[in-house]
Formats: structure tokens, C-alpha cells, sequence
């Protein structure tokens, strides 16, 4: 995924499947300058990373 379609997920009003790894995770904060993304791993509020975007994956609807 790029840094824009990162950002774009993080900004909608909708629900947006995105994957690390194959686990589900919630976009939590882009880093627009740096490429990278905070996420929450599952439901776990406690379970951050900060990762680069490139690692995120968009499922299909």
C-alpha cells in the first residue's frame, strides 16, 4: 500500500479491511513524511506497531 491510499483509509468515515502479515489491523496514524503507519493489531488497543505502509495490505471487498 502507498502512503496516500494510507492516508485515505485512516481519513474514512467507512469501514476499510486492511491486513499486516495476515492479521486484520486498525490504521491508527500515518506518518506522511516518513512512509509509516501506526496500526492496532486485532482488538487489542495494547497491541500497536509502528510499521512502514508498504507492509499494509487492502482486502478486497
Amino acid at each position: 500500500m502507498d502512503v496516500k491510499r494510507a492516508q485515505d483509509i485512516y481519513k474514512s468515515k467507512e469501514t476499510i479491511a486492511v491486513h499486516l502479515d495476515g492479521e486484520p489491523v486498525w490504521i491508527e496514524h500515518v506518518d506522511v513524511d516518513n512512509g509509516m503507519a501506526t496500526v492496532q493489531v486485532g482488538s487489542r488497543p495494547t497491541n500497536t506497531h509502528t510499521i512502514a505502509v508498504d507492509r499494509l495490505e487492502e482486502q478486497a471487498r
